[in-house]
């Protein structure tokens, strides 16, 4: 397989999606079954694999040390300076949960919003990737208490809508884009409750993947010891929409190609 190129991301826009699990040989064996995933060797050691699709990159799967520990997806967003991050997150009272650390030839951190939802940012060159676009996740969305109340959250960290920052901000009557040259790259949406008993209505940022028939990615996943239902409003935007949970517990959701 050729090797994968790399790029400056855009400031603030997503760059990258991983999934980080205790169980790596099940998530991989998992994964290659639902999603017709291959596995190859990382750049930044032996505990991150990366995943891709008809040879472009898809998403990185990382192994989290400790049993307990349940896997869940998470998005990363580009940063010119992740130490200036770390600084906005902690000025609006948000969590730094690790980082920024030296990987690879970058620097990554990880934090939650107020709200509760997990997602990290990245300082350094990325891999080709496009929400939307090529084998790249079809859509981000922001599961949250208040979809408007999150944007200036997230607009303060990562400068969008400012000259200084590469991401515009579209205001809908119930959710806010976040667009690079009118791609839309994530969607915030509120309703997300934190102490909602179902984990699918509590907030987060959700992965989608197109996949070409969405049923019988979900039939798999079941098969495969995961569990999948239709996908709930407002990820349920179209029918073909579906909700799965992994073996080791990390949600995502797939949508139809048609």
């Amino acid at each position: 397989m050729p090797a994968l190129g790399t790029t400056m991301p855009v400031t603030g826009a997503p760059c990258w999606v991983s999934l980080v699990t205790p169980a790596p040989h099940a998530a991989r064996s998992f994964y290659a079954r639902v999603m017709g995933w291959e596995f190859r060797d990382s750049s930044l050691g032996r505990d991150f694999s990366l995943a891709v699709a008809d040879g472009e990159p898809v998403a990185g799967l990382g192994y989290c040390h400790g049993r307990d520990l349940a896997a869940h997806w998470t998005p990363y967003f580009a940063v010119t300076d992740a130490d200036e991050t770390a600084d906005r997150v902690r000025e609006r009272g948000a969590t730094l949960a690790v980082g920024p650390a030296r990987l690879g030839d970058g620097r990554a951190a990880l934090a939650a919003d107020r709200d509760g939802a997990a997602f990290g940012f990245w300082e350094g060159p990325a891999l080709a990737w496009t929400v939307g676009r090529g084998s790249a996740p079809a859509h981000l969305d922001l599961m949250t208490r208040h979809a408007f109340e999150a944007a200036i959250f997230y607009a303060g960290i990562f400068d969008w809508a400012k000259p200084s920052g590469g991401c515009t901000v579209e205001y809908a009557q119930d959710h806010v884009m976040v667009q690079v040259a009118g791609h839309t790259v994530a969607t915030l949406r509120g309703g997300g409750v934190e102490s909602a008993p179902d984990p699918k209505m509590r907030p987060r940022w959700m992965v989608d993947f197109q996949v070409e028939d969405s049923r019988a990615a979900a039939a798999a996943a079941d098969a495969a010891g995961g569990q999948s239902s239709p996908a709930p409003p407002p990820l349920g935007c179209s029918k073909d929409t579906y909700i799965i949970r992994d073996p080791g517990g990390a949600l995502f959701t797939v949508s139809g190609a048609g």
